[in-house]
């Protein structure tokens, strides 16, 4: 039996992993933001498929086990998160639940994605992980350079407008090259090139202004033309 068959799954189980620990983090209230889990997710995430590609491991189960794992770390994890956060900003008791229509759209996000053969280039609607990324950089914009005070209104909006991108049907880039030509590339050097500036200046907090200008971007590249956002 070959071990190497094993290793891209072992990756997404630790992908899984990191997002039990945020979750846990959540409740139990440890002093690691939740936003850290996530990057460890994420991080997974991307080891996964890279090995599952480098090995040539690739596997109908392995693509479900990726799924599951994303609905936890991506969809489970923001969504607490933004409940917490909801819940510290308002004296409404229902009020706070509307956070979890982030797990509910992720999960219609995930499903989607199963199946629409259209994104291989590119993405349709916000990937979860880009969404999870946001909505847990949020409590890091609470302190230090940016000081933002989240109020109940804006976590409203910032909720329904991210589970509503999640499914939207529009296109968004995918960081995945054919080729390093700057010839149909440009929108995603253009993204990896600021991303790298305002994380640069800004630092962890930076993040959530990098996935609103993933967003905007993507819009450039599809009033430019679909070729600009998908790269076939």
């Amino acid at each position: 039996m070959s071990i190497a068959r094993h290793v891209p799954n072992a990756l997404t189980c630790c992908n899984l992993l990191a997002g039990c620990l945020g979750i846990v983090g959540v409740i139990e209230q440890w002093p690691f933001p939740s936003a850290y889990f996530v990057w460890l997710a994420v991080f997974f995430d991307f080891l996964d498929g890279f090995a599952a590609r480098a090995l040539k491991t690739s596997s109908a189960i392995g693509k479900e086990l990726d799924s599951l794992a994303d609905m936890v770390s991506f969809g489970v994890l923001p969504a607490l998160t933004m409940y917490y956060m909801m819940k510290n900003a308002t004296d409404i008791s229902y009020l706070p639940l509307l956070a979890f229509s982030l797990a509910v759209f992720s999960a219609v996000r995930l499903a989607k994605f199963n199946i629409d053969e259209r994104q291989i280039f590119g993405f349709i609607g916000l990937p979860t992980p880009a969404n999870a990324l946001l909505v847990t950089g949020l409590p890091l914009m609470q302190v230090g350079y940016f000081g933002i005070e989240w109020s109940i209104a804006s976590l409203v909006i910032i909720t329904i407008g991210m589970s509503w991108l999640m499914v939207s049907p529009i296109p968004l880039i995918a960081l995945k090259f054919k080729h390093l030509r700057w010839k149909d590339n440009q929108i995603r050097f253009t993204l990896l090139a600021l991303s790298v500036l305002l994380l640069a200046i800004l630092g962890s907090p930076g993040i959530v202004p990098v996935i609103i200008m993933y967003v905007l971007l993507s819009l450039v590249g599809l009033w430019w033309g679909a070729d600009a956002v998908t790269s076939k």
